[in-house]
C-alpha cells in the first residue's frame, strides 16, 4: 500500500495541558482521514487508557506501551511483554528502596501498595485514579509495561543493574519499564511489517523522551512546539504548541493538508 500514514501520540500531541483534544485538531485528524490517509496512535500509555480518545477521534489503529502491543484496525498485530522473571527482579529491588510500583497490562493496571504519593501524583497528572492494589498481578498474566516511582535522583541504581530493561522517565516521580530495545520505533516497524505500508510515506508527531525512536525511524518526524529540546533537535520539523493549533499546523508544514 502507497497511502500515508500519521503516528500521533497522546500527551502534549493530541492532548493539551488540560488533557483535551483542541477542536482543531479534531477537525484535521477528520480531514486528513477524508483524505485516505491512515491516522494512527503511538503512545506510551496501555490501551484502557485511551479508548475514549480512539472514540472520539474514530481511530482503530495503534502502537500502544511504547512500542509492545500494537493493533491494526482493531486487530492485534504486535506483542512483546516483560518477562516475568526480569520484573520480580525489579520489584524485589525496589521494595528494598521503598519505590512503588504499578503492572500493567491492556485490560487494567495494579498498584503494588497503597497510597503512595509518587503514584497519587504521576497518574493524577493523567486524571486517573490511584490503580486497585495487588502486588502479584504480574505473575498470572501478561505484563507489557511497568511503572516504578522515584525520582531522577534516585534511578541510577536502576539502570546501571537491569540488563533487560530499558526506563523512560516521563514524571518527576515516575519511570516506564519496558523489555531491552522495545520503543515505538519497534512497534511502528511491526505496524508497517503486517500492513504492507510503505516506511517512506510514514509521519509522526509527537514531544516527549518517549518519542525519540519514533521521530527518527519514521520518513518524517515532526516535533511539537512544546517538545523536549532533545527531540526537537531529532525532528526534521518543528510545528507549534499543541495550544496554538500545533497539529494542524504542522500537517500543513509538511504537506498532509493545504
Amino acid at each position: 500500500m502507497t497511502k500515508p500514514i500519521v503516528f500521533l501520540d497522546i500527551d502534549g500531541t493530541i492532548l493539551d495541558e488540560e488533557k483535551k483534544i483542541p477542536e482543531s485538531s479534531k477537525e484535521s485528524i477528520q480531514q486528513l482521514k477524508d483524505k485516505g490517509i491512515l491516522v494512527a496512535i503511538a503512545t506510551g500509555r496501555a490501551p484502557f487508557m485511551f479508548e475514549h480518545i480512539r472514540k472520539e477521534l474514530d481511530i482503530h489503529s495503534f502502537v500502544s506501551f511504547n512500542g509492545q502491543y500494537v493493533v491494526f484496525e482493531g486487530e492485534v498485530v504486535y506483542q512483546n511483554p516483560l518477562s516475568t522473571t526480569s520484573i520480580e527482579q525489579l520489584y524485589t529491588q525496589a521494595q528494598q528502596s521503598g519505590h512503588p510500583m504499578v503492572f500493567l497490562n491492556e485490560m487494567g493496571m495494579r498498584a503494588s501498595e497503597e497510597e503512595h504519593s509518587h503514584i497519587s501524583e504521576s497518574m493524577g497528572s493523567l486524571k486517573f485514579a490511584y490503580p486497585e492494589i495487588d502486588s502479584e498481578f504480574y505473575k498470572n498474566q501478561n505484563i507489557h509495561q511497568a511503572l516504578l516511582f522515584c525520582t531522577k535522583n534516585e534511578e541510577s541504581q536502576y539502570l546501571d543493574t537491569h540488563d533487560y530493561l530499558d526506563f523512560i522517565r516521563w514524571h518527576q516521580y515516575s519511570l516506564d519499564v519496558l523489555p531491552l530495545g522495545g520503543s515505538k520505533a519497534i512497534g511502528i516497524e511491526k505496524f508497517i511489517e503486517r500492513t504492507g505500508l510503505k516506511k517512506e510515506n510514514t509521519y509522526a508527531f509527537g514531544d516527549g523522551l518517549n518519542d525519540k525512536e519514533m521521530i527518527q525511524f519514521v520518513n518524517t518526524g515532526v516535533a511539537m512546539g512544546n517538545a523536549q529540546p532533545e527531540l526537537k533537535d531529532l525532528a526534521d520539523v518543528i510545528t507549534k504548541n499543541v495550544e496554538e493549533d500545533g497539529l494542524t499546523h504542522g500537517f500543513r508544514m509538511v504537506g498532509l493538508l493545504e
